[in-house]
């Protein structure tokens, strides 16, 4: 709270006064009589009981004014910052394959639960070689058979990190394949309809809150495409278009295994299911880069790379 006028504060010095004042007219007898005799025994009326309400009432007044007069006044501050920040959109693998094991932090874990803990390390930080992502817009596209946004862009990460614990694997048949390349297209579109509504509300603002610096997709993925309306080499050369870098990181090593889909047991021969080819060459074409993560290290240092380059 501030004073507009502090200064007429000082006038409460006059408060006394008034009081005085108002006890002193009030002390003067109104009729003069010979003797007061015969009200003797009389029981004082209501008036006569609250005779000094008046002038305490006048007195609170008179300092109730003064304080008016100083002009207290309270207001709400607004903090604004202005940040240049990546569109980031996390396109990541649920097919059935990412069941098999990855090595991580002593233990096999599954990949996919893996890549899990991770990407919620890189969006809001370790304290350690992952410093977070507090300023962008980050977004998470899942893909197997077909792609699904489970989180738009969004510059406030809690949701997107439940959306993350939340996502399941494709167990259905009709859910089985690999469409990378839709899956990119999706995020590609996501990040394209997020840089035209951000252009258009910046216009209209002298001091935005927030500039695009620059769109990336994070591929995650541990297959070869084989289903999907659009191949992935045409979704990188659209987003090269858009000015949008591919950062992919191919998930697994050479081992084989056998994984649960649509109730069936399902093996994958040793060094199989991966297209590292078709992943150096979408991640090249957009001017990102591609790492090969065989272990839950080498996939937290692909993410630290990745917030070096970005």
């Amino acid at each position: 709270m501030i004073l507009a006028t502090p200064w007429a504060l000082s006038l409460l010095l006059l408060v006394p006064l008034v009081a005085w004042w108002s006890g002193r007219s009030r002390a003067r007898a109104a009729v003069r009589y010979s003797s007061v005799d015969l009200l003797t025994g009389l029981r004082p009326t209501l008036r006569q009981r609250v005779w000094w309400l008046p002038g305490l009432l006048a007195t609170a007044g008179a300092g109730a004014l003064i304080v008016a007069l100083a002009r207290p006044q309270t207001g709400i501050g607004e903090v604004r910052t202005t940040a240049k920040g990546v569109a980031i959109s996390i396109v990541l693998d649920r097919s059935a394959s990412m069941q098999l094991p990855l090595r991580f932090s002593g233990r096999n874990m599954m990949r996919i639960d893996v890549v899990k803990q991770v990407l919620r390390e890189f969006v809001l930080g370790n304290g350690n070689d992952l410093k977070g992502r507090p300023e962008d817009l980050l977004g998470l596209v899942t893909f197997a058979r077909f792609p699904e946004t489970v989180c738009p862009l969004v510059r406030i990460h809690g949701t997107l990190v439940k959306l993350v614990d939340a996502i399941e694997l494709a167990q259905d048949r009709w859910e089985g394949g690999t469409a990378i390349g839709d899956g990119l297209m999706l995020a590609a579109a996501r990040l394209k309809k997020a840089e035209e509504e951000l252009a258009v509300q910046n216009k209209e603002e002298k001091r935005p809150d927030f500039q695009l610096k620059s769109k990336v997709i994070v591929l995650l993925t541990d297959g070869d495409e084989n289903v999907g309306e659009v191949a992935a080499a045409d979704a990188a050369q659209l987003c090269r278009e858009w000015g949008i870098k591919i950062y992919a990181i191919g998930i697994g090593d050479d081992r084989g295994g056998v994984v649960t889909a649509g109730g069936t047991r399902v093996p994958i021969a040793p060094g199989g299911g991966f297209d590292e080819e078709l992943m150096k060459s979408i991640a090249k074409a957009t001017g990102g880069a591609y790492w090969r993560a065989t272990n839950g290290e080498a996939l937290r240092q692909a993410y630290a790379t990745i917030d070096e380059l970005e």
